[in-house]
């Protein structure tokens, strides 16, 4: 077997020294540095309003031309809806994210644990509702309710915002629950 060419082989002097960790690349970045997809798909599904490339670019640190690529794909895919054209701005499709929740759910859990989480989140729902005296979350204004009742504006706004969830988590279970094909995610939920 041939010897590796010197500039190849470890230089003892170095070997004894202790690594400088400070000068290699944290873990973060090494595996950040392979999720392009995800970094921008993370980024969509934080938006909360209508976002142009640049803006997507930003909030996944990442280049505006990879974000123009990525969200055209994802318009593609039907992530995110295309609103205007110069500038073009996009902003996140909340029915095909809630359709392939369902599929998840339809994917990972029996009937029976579908019934289960239901029946739990119904029952959350009822307390709530209960508690404020109303028929949906939409309906309390949170200032005057904690003004009201003597909570905090924060204890108000925490309490308003399980109700919400819950209320989302059963419309996501009754359409996982539905025995149609999968194209029952356009249903709307009695709750």
């Amino acid at each position: 077997m041939k010897e590796p060419h010197p500039k190849l082989k470890p230089n003892v002097d170095k070997r004894a020294e202790a690594p400088n960790f400070d000068t290699l690349t944290s873990p973060g970045e090494l595996v950040r540095g392979d999720r392009t997809r995800d970094d921008f798909f993370d980024a969509v599904l934080g938006l909360n309003s209508p976002a142009t490339a640049s803006e997507v670019a930003e909030l996944a640190d990442r280049g505006v031309d990879a974000a123009r690529e990525y969200l055209e794909w994802f318009e593609r895919m039907g992530i995110v809806t295309q609103l205007t054209e110069s500038p073009a701005t996009y902003e996140r499709n909340q029915s095909y994210l809630n359709w392939r929740r369902v599929q998840r759910l339809r994917e990972e859990y029996t009937t029976e644990e579908l019934l289960d989480f239901l029946k739990k989140e119904s029952k959350h729902t009822e307390v709530l509702a209960g508690e404020f005296e109303a028929e949906t979350p939409s309906e309390i204004p949170i200032s005057k309710h904690a003004a009201a009742t003597d909570q905090s504006i924060e204890e108000v706004w925490e309490r308003l915002s399980s109700w919400k969830t819950a209320r989302r988590r059963v419309t996501l279970l009754e359409r996982a629950l539905t025995t149609e094909s999968g194209d029952g995610a356009d249903l709307q939920s009695a709750v």
